[in-house]
């Protein structure tokens, strides 16, 4: 996909993102509206054949074409309507997070923005796969990518803690405090999981936008280099990579020190952006 650069004061570049081409969304259109007619075909198909079989003798599909030692629910044994009521809204959500991934709009948010839209679509009432669908949705987020780009680093900034002198209520310095970023326990250290291991994901995740990068998958972000850094240094409890350079410590706190200062001021741009009354304070 194309790379797209928003003009914001200071210019962010963040991803590449556009907009679904009308080609791609016809073919996911049609593609879902034949498939869930070859389903409900399906589904009548089986109930036709269970009646045959029980009329028989042999149960219904229930029975004959369930795995007996892993049998749960299937709702191609459903009634029809319930049954298609469901598998509609779990191929729609599908193919929801499909195109939000291929987008690479997933990229320019937050863990809260992306928590978020996961709870939007775990609903019942989701939006129906459709043209006109797809295209408000898909254009309502590339006219407001930046915002969510800019938001992902105000949520970051506020997550940190003001116990520390070091964290300036005021903008990023050369140097954060978190706290339990690591647990110590007598085998030795382990990186800890939940929002704060998050949140230094979208530390990364801000970074390498603003230095025009791609976004490492979850599999090769900052989160997963430090536990396997942690897992196998018994004897440096310090973290090195292009951006950060971490030390952590028994309490479980840690401090990250950063590389880049340029892009640490095109962080605090932004946030003299959203809060103007911090900028005299710098």
């Amino acid at each position: 996909m194309s790379e797209i650069q928003v003009n914001n004061d200071p210019d962010v570049i963040t991803g590449h993102t556009e907009i679904i081409s009308s080609t791609s969304i016809e073919r996911i259109v049609t593609g879902r509206n034949a498939a869930l007619l070859q389903i409900e075909e399906l589904i009548q198909q089986l109930a036709d054949i269970s009646t045959l079989t029980s009329s028989i003798g042999g149960k219904t599909a229930r029975d004959w074409a369930m795995r007996q030692d892993f049998r749960c629910g299937c709702w191609l044994m459903e009634n029809v309507k319930a049954a298609m009521s469901t598998i509609t809204c779990n191929l729609d959500r599908s193919i929801w997070r499909d195109q939000m991934q291929k987008s690479g709009m997933i990229s320019l948010m937050d863990a809260q923005a992306r928590k978020q839209w996961d709870n939007n679509l775990e609903g019942d009432d989701i939006p129906e796969i459709s043209e006109a669908n797809i295209l408000s949705t898909f254009e309502q987020l590339h006219n407001s990518k930046a915002d969510v780009f800019e938001r992902g680093i105000i949520n970051v900034f506020k997550g940190l803690s003001w116990d520390y002198k070091t964290n300036s209520p005021c903008c990023f310095g050369k140097k954060i405090i978190v706290n339990n970023l690591v647990d110590y326990n007598r085998w030795g250290f382990r990186l800890n999981g939940g929002w704060r291991r998050d949140q230094l994901a979208d530390l990364e995740r801000m970074l390498n936008l603003l230095d025009g990068k791609a976004i490492p998958e979850n599999r090769h972000d900052v989160t997963a280099r430090l536990g396997e850094h942690i897992s196998q240094q018994r004897t440096s409890n310090i973290f090195e990579d292009e951006y950060f350079s971490i030390r952590y410590f028994q309490k479980g706190s840690a401090h990250i020190t950063f590389k880049r200062p340029d892009l640490i001021e095109r962080m605090n741009d932004i946030i003299a952006k959203h809060h103007p009354g911090m900028l005299a304070a710098r």
